[in-house]
C-alpha cells in the first residue's frame, strides 16, 4: 500500500510540476512572441520544423496542430537534412527550431545551411545566450525552472513547455487569419466526416418507394423477395396506417433456413422482428451513429411522433453511399 501512495504522490508531483512550467511560459509572451505570429502569417512559403529526440517529437506535433488550423508546416529531420532533405527550403521558408539548451550538435548546421539560403529562423529555447538562440532571427523563450524527471535529465517540463508554446503560436495564428470552424473541417483529414456528422437523420435519411415495405399480411415469400430486389437487407412492416410494426432482416432469413424453417403458408407478422429499433428524424448522424454502435445494428427506421413509418436511415447513408446522397450544410 506504501508504495502505491508513493507512485501516486509521484505522480501529482510530476503533474504539479509541468502545469507549473506551462504557467511560468505566461509571462515570457512578449513582443518577439507576437513578432514571430506575424512573420509566420506573412510568409509566403511553409513553416519548416526541426529538431530531434523529444524536441523532434514535439515538433512533428506542432506541425500536424499547424496544417490542420491552415499554416502549411512541414518537418525536416536535421540528420535527414544534411543529407539532402534541406532542398525542400526556399527563402520563402520561415525555419523554427526547438532545443532546449539551444547546443543541439545536429542542428548546428541545419542552422548554418538556412542562414546561408536566406529564409528567417525562429527558435525555441531554454537558453536566452545559447548558440542557437544567437544565429535566430527571433527567439522564443520556453525555458523551465526544473525538469519533472528526478534526475533533471530526461526532457518532461522542457518539452512540454514546448510543446504548450506551440499550441499558444498555433492558436494565435488561427485568430491572425480569421480561422474559423468551417475552414477547419476543409483542413483536417476528418474535417468532411465532421461536418456530416452535425447533419440530421432527415438529412440523409431514404423515403418514398425507396423504402423495402410491406403491409403485415402479406406473405412471408413476397416479403423475403422484397428483401432481395431492394438489396438493402431488411423490409419494414406496417400496418395499413403506415404504423411501424416489424422488420426482417436478411440474416434473419438466413438463420431461419439453417434451421430448416420452411416458409410456404407463413405471413410476415410470423417471422418479423416486433417494435424495432427506431431513431428520431431530427437526431444528429453523431447521435445515430453512436445508437447503431451501442445496438449492433446498421439500419434504423425512422419514425414521427405518432409512430408512423416516415423512412429510414442505413449507415452507409450517413459516411457516404456512392455520393447518392448530398447533404448541404450552411
Amino acid at each position: 500500500m506504501s508504495n502505491n501512495r508513493a507512485s501516486i504522490e509521484r505522480a501529482k508531483e510530476v503533474l504539479k510540476i509541468e502545469a507549473q512550467s506551462i504557467l511560468n511560459l505566461v509571462d515570457k509572451i512578449d513582443r518577439n512572441f507576437s513578432r514571430a505570429v506575424n512573420m509566420i502569417y506573412q510568409c509566403k512559403g511553409r513553416v519548416i520544423i526541426t529538431g530531434i529526440g523529444k524536441s523532434g517529437l514535439i515538433g512533428r506535433k506542432i506541425v500536424a496542430t499547424l496544417t490542420s488550423t491552415g499554416t502549411q508546416a512541414l518537418f525536416l529531420h536535421p540528420v535527414e537534412g544534411i543529407h539532402g532533405d534541406l532542398g525542400i527550403v526556399t527563402r520563402e521558408d520561415i525555419l523554427l527550431a526547438i532545443s532546449n539548451s539551444g547546443e543541439t550538435r545536429e542542428l548546428m548546421p541545419i542552422i548554418s545551411s538556412v542562414k546561408h539560403i536566406g529564409a528567417p529562423i525562429i527558435c525555441f529555447t531554454g537558453v536566452l545566450t545559447s548558440t542557437l538562440a544567437k544565429n535566430s532571427d527571433m527567439v522564443i523563450d520556453v525555458s523551465v525552472e526544473k525538469e519533472a524527471c528526478p534526475f533533471g535529465l530526461a526532457p518532461t517540463s522542457s518539452s512540454t513547455a514546448a510543446l504548450a508554446m506551440g499550441d499558444a503560436l498555433a492558436i494565435a495564428l488561427i485568430d491572425k487569419r480569421k480561422f474559423r470552424e468551417k475552414d477547419f473541417y476543409k483542413f483536417h483529414p476528418g474535417g468532411s466526416l465532421g461536418e456530416r456528422l452535425r447533419a440530421t437523420v432527415r438529412d440523409v435519411m431514404v423515403v418514398g418507394d425507396r423504402i423495402p415495405l410491406v403491409q403485415a399480411g402479406t406473405p412471408a415469400m413476397k416479403a423475403i423477395g422484397v428483401i432481395d430486389s431492394m438489396n438493402v437487407g431488411f423490409v419494414l412492416v406496417t400496418d395499413k396506417k403506415n404504423h411501424l410494426l416489424g422488420i426482417l432482416t436478411d440474416g434473419d432469413v438466413r438463420r431461419m433456413i439453417s434451421k430448416g424453417l420452411s416458409f410456404e403458408g407463413l405471413a410476415i407478422d410470423d417471422i418479423m422482428t416486433a417494435n424495432p429499433k427506431t431513431i428520431d428524424e431530427k437526431a444528429s448522424l453523431a447521435e445515430t451513429v453512436e445508437f447503431m454502435q451501442k445496438i449492433e445494428i446498421t439500419a434504423l427506421a425512422v419514425v414521427n411522433a405518432k409512430k408512423k413509418l416516415i423512412g429510414y436511415v442505413h449507415l452507409h447513408d450517413i459516411f457516404g453511399r456512392g455520393g447518392s446522397v448530398n447533404i448541404s450544410i450552411t
